[in-house]
């Protein structure tokens, strides 16, 4: 099938928003509360129904899904001793919202002041504090300084607690690090348990606390999924619609924006829209038979990661995650979970932490570690129910 062929279908919009993760279900979902306009939302994955992306457990089976991921992978590098790294992104309404581990980090005062003082004036924490308090819905103790308590995510205390997670942070404590009730409050530094958005023993993402209540309220969202976008629509320089494939049946179809057109697809598929859109690096673009709309250098480069170093040890005296996500002990949890009790069902894939210093000279901290008392299979990104992790 051609990507040239004339569009199926075409309708027009107000705005048109690429991609319904944490940013584009709250853009969406803002801009529909002006009651004059209209709203078209483009997920190109499915609907957010499979249990295994709500029930928290289901996260490692949903994270390496292809039919809720994209399975991108780096090329090998020598930074990682010539390997291939996975980057999983969410493909679903809710995005990576709706896949990832469901811990909340705002991230540390220092970085975002640091971004403010290389000239990104608006980006230091003072100017970024307003927004992080209206999005959360912060149940449990925190300063209202810092925290919010009337936003649509949801934001819980861990309420299932394990024996072998105690030792974890009584050891870091030995080490010099405190312990911080609040590290998304005044500072970040020390260590603790982590916070989720999880509620009442399931995920909450920003397609189903911000997208989807929004749709059903208004009645001015139209969200399309399976509808992977392909290319943005100008004129001259101005965007003016996007051209999307519907990938059940392969058709084309366009919609416009009478407004604008706003790319929420991420930190690899924005800019890899707007490559093949022709906005990038001409070079590039022209190498790859890509009419260049706008030279932009700086689109799909200085991509940077964590790099992050796992440990594992078998643990003595106690039983694991793993031990316990089997056999009988499995049905005990899971009951548990139905009758709205603690349960490792309900959990997010780490829960303890800790933010420290590489040197005690830094203001800030910059260094994480997580922990969870279960062992990982090799290659993912966290604990695995059938990984093995023998207690003796």
């Amino acid at each position: 099938m051609a990507r040239t062929e004339q569009p199926r279908s075409t309708a027009t919009f107000d705005y048109v928003v690429v991609g319904t993760g944490a940013a584009g279900s709250i853009v969406a979902a803002r801009l529909s509360e002006d009651p004059g306009v209209t709203v078209c939302a483009l997920e190109s994955g499915p609907p957010d129904r499979h249990p295994y992306i709500h029930i928290p457990v289901g996260f490692i089976k949903i994270m390496f899904n292809e039919a809720y991921t994209w399975q991108f992978k780096t090329e090998p590098a020598p930074g990682v001793n010539g390997r291939s790294v996975i980057v999983p992104v969410g493909r679903t309404v809710g995005g990576s919202s709706s896949i990832n581990g469901m811990i909340i980090n705002r991230g540390q005062a220092d970085d975002f002041n640091s971004w403010a003082q290389r000239g990104n004036r608006g980006w230091g924490y003072a100017d970024l504090l307003p927004y992080f308090k209206r999005f959360e819905r912060r149940i449990g103790d925190g300063d209202d300084t810092y925290r919010g308590r009337d936003g649509n995510i949801p934001v819980t205390d861990l309420d299932w607690h394990h024996e072998i997670c105690e030792a974890f942070l009584e050891g870091a404590e030995g080490l010099g690090i405190p312990r911080n009730r609040d590290y998304n409050g005044a500072s970040q530094p020390g260590c603790g348990y982590l916070q989720r958005n999880i509620y009442k023993g399931l995920r909450r993402s920003a397609g189903r606390m911000y997208l989807l209540p929004a749709q059903k309220k208004s009645q001015r969202i139209d969200l399309r999924t399976h509808a992977r976008a392909f290319k943005i629509l100008f004129e001259g320089k101005k965007a003016v619609g996007v051209r999307y494939v519907d990938e059940r049946n392969r058709t084309i179809h366009e919609v416009k924006a009478r407004r604008e057109v706003i790319i929420c697809g991420g930190t690899v598929n924005s800019p890899r829209l707007l490559q093949l859109s022709g906005v990038g690096s001409g070079e590039l673009l022209r190498s790859l038979g890509v009419e260049v709309i706008h030279e932009l250098p700086a689109v799909g480069e200085n991509f940077r990661d964590h790099c992050s170093v796992r440990l594992v040890a078998r643990a003595k005296n106690s039983k694991t995650i793993n031990e316990i996500t089997r056999g009988p002990a499995l049905v005990g949890q899971v009951l548990r979970w139905l009758a709205g009790m603690p349960s490792v069902i309900g959990v997010s894939p780490s829960l303890a932490y800790c933010f420290w210093k590489s040197d005690p000279n830094i203001s800030g901290a910059d260094l994480q570690a997580v922990f969870a008392p279960a062992s990982y299979k090799e290659g993912f990104t966290a604990w695995k129910i059938s990984a093995s992790s023998t207690p003796r």
